[in-house]
């Protein structure tokens, strides 16, 4: 009954399901945005004018990139905060580099898997105190200043502090969310004082919001610099907070916390050179899949043909089995990411692939030798050439509920990616990084800056940054396009948290309405379960160089952002 259902879906037009344009694709929700100067790209339209307002004033893409997310902190809490962690990718127009930073917190070191055996665990749980780790944002916010910044710290935290004072109108899809979250999240000390209305619900679609202790907390840090948040009267509050909640987060794991500079790395799709940062992040897994993709003649086949379809499925569930394996925090375990990103490596592990027939079990390809989550995604570039790629999360939704009085924020339930399995790389360990969902992107053609994009969504992630280069390259679509076709998404393969139980059936294929009937009838004739999945395909922005001079910019029409410059 179900598949006769998600036929009957499928096999309407799509055309039935959008506007009709004059030009471009027929699935295309809008234009690509064109600018000569900068562009910024988010999940929220007032952010997006924040980081323009920012470089108008003569700030970096930088400044407008770190002003952008403490508001999306403020404006878009279901999915990011200053309780969370943040990755970036900037491409320097001076050196002509790219630069990657990794700012994930670590567990807190007097928690040990131990302690999760005696209660029995066999999982994290996903909200409370267990599954909180250090939040990495502040810290990569000034680390990101520090070495690309031109305006004082204060001028790019002030439009978060007014709005949060003033009051900002919830979007739409934000306030979906929020309302959702507020029956799990309710529960946990702090979260309904500071994060509804009436202690009842979340805010309505287009109901002002205000967080005046969120002004006050980034107030502080304006003012004080990091250690205000790390080492001062912030981190007291919430070493008391925890100490009076059952957690284990203290002033010490705050206080010794550092994100890191590391070097992205990539590979050649087609002439396209694609970077990720390496783990803890899953990154390295859309460079997997774009590997194993580049031997088939994907534009013969076209786009949503069963072949397509078929062998990037395929593909994921390769790449997947070696995420689940071996990517882990660096500093425990050495990921073997140049051979796991080789191309010697894809034609080894691409003889798995069948043409006509769905694996249901597969094996890592590199084995270990061992002694519903949302994200915000944005990207901005200003006039002097620098590209910023950056990613933001609390992880699941609005993260642990756990929201110490007075601060306004949200502590991450990022620890729920750990394995509490003993000899796993991603095991739980005391002072320890998490396996990251979060990933940043971007691509060079010959040496220079092409694209800065991003797909946020958990496990998504990976496969959307491979369906976006595919849509673009392959099968020739603009910027706007690539983001709105129909999205696949493969879920169930081997996942490096939990028990990291291993995929037996194949998984579930996800296959946003556009798909013909007839692949979807190919694609259940090769073995695979396909079915009609409701919001698990993520969100995109993407700012690409204009060979003519400029920029150009798309924005993501499943959520409620904006992409515009000047």
């Amino acid at each position: 009954m179900r598949l006769l259902f998600t036929a009957a879906l499928l096999s309407l037009p799509f055309t039935a399901m959008c506007a009709d344009r004059i030009t471009g694709k027929l699935f295309a929700t809008r234009s690509e945005v064109y600018a000569p100067h900068a562009i910024a790209a988010t999940s929220h339209p007032l952010t997006t004018q924040i980081a323009l307002d920012v470089m108008k004033a003569g700030g970096s893409a930088v400044d407008a990139a770190i002003a952008a997310n403490a508001a999306l902190g403020l404006m878009e809490p279901t999915g990011n905060g200053v309780g969370g962690d943040l990755f970036a990718i900037v491409w320097d127009p001076k050196t002509k580099k790219l630069y990657g930073y990794n700012g994930s917190g670590r567990s807190p070191k007097s928690l040990t898997l131990a302690e999760f055996q005696r209660r029995g665990l066999k999982d994290i749980p996903p909200h409370g105190p267990l599954p909180v780790t250090v939040p990495g944002t502040v810290d990569a916010w000034f680390a990101l200043h520090d070495r690309f910044g031109r305006k004082p710290m204060k001028d790019d935290l002030a439009p978060a502090i007014r709005y949060a004072r003033e009051g900002h109108p919830v979007h739409e899809v934000i306030a979906y969310y929020w309302g959702r979250s507020v029956p799990t999240l309710s529960k946990w000390p702090g979260f309904t004082e500071q994060f509804t209305v009436d202690g009842k619900r979340g805010p309505r679609t287009g109901e002002m919001w205000k967080n005046p202790n969120l002004a006050s907390t980034l107030e502080k840090i304006a003012n004080g610099g990091r250690d205000a948040f790390y080492k001062g009267d912030i981190a007291r509050t919430i070493d008391a907070y925890f100490k009076a909640n059952g957690g284990f987060l203290s002033y010490d794991d705050l206080a010794s916390h550092k994100g890191e500079w590391i070097e992205p790395v990539s590979t050649n799709y087609r002439g396209v050179d694609v970077w990720e940062l390496p783990p803890n992040g899953q990154g390295i897994a859309a460079l997997q899949i774009l590997n194993l993709l580049e031997p088939y003649d994907l534009k013969s086949y076209g786009f949503g043909s069963p072949e397509h379809v078929h062998l990037f499925a395929e593909a994921k569930k390769l790449a997947f089995a070696d995420r689940a394996a071996s990517y882990a925090d660096p500093d425990f375990y050495k990921t073997p990411v140049a051979r796991l990103i080789s191309k010697d490596y894809a034609r080894e592990r691409g003889k798995l692939i069948s043409m006509d027939k769905a694996a249901k079990a597969v094996e890592p390809g590199v084995i270990p030798q061992l002694n519903e989550g949302d994200t915000i995604y944005m990207t901005v570039a200003d006039a002097d050439g620098m590209m910023v790629s950056l990613i933001q999360s609390n992880y699941r939704g609005m993260g642990s509920g756990m929201a110490p009085p007075g601060l306004g924020f949200i502590f991450q339930d990022r620890g729920e990616q750990f394995v509490l399995k003993e000899g796993h790389p991603n095991s739980f360990a005391p002072g320890k990084r998490p396996f990251h969902t979060i990933i940043p992107a971007f691509a060079t053609k010959n040496g220079k800056p092409w694209l800065s994009f991003g797909v946020m969504g958990g496990a998504m992630q990976p496969q959307g940054h491979a369906q976006i280069i595919m849509n673009l390259v392959d099968f020739g679509m603009n910027l706007q396009e690539a983001g709105d076709a129909p999205r696949i998404q493969h879920d169930g393969s081997t996942e490096p948290a939990g028990q990291a139980t291993a995929m037996e059936d194949g998984g579930e294929l996800d296959l946003e309405t556009g798909f013909s009937y007839e692949t979807v009838r190919a694609l259940m004739g090769m073995g695979h379960s396909v079915r009609f999945a409701l919001g698990p395909y993520g969100g995109y922005q993407a700012i690409m160089v204009n060979p003519n001079g400029g920029y150009i910019g798309a924005s993501e029409s499943r959520k409620d952002g904006q992409a515009a410059g000047y």
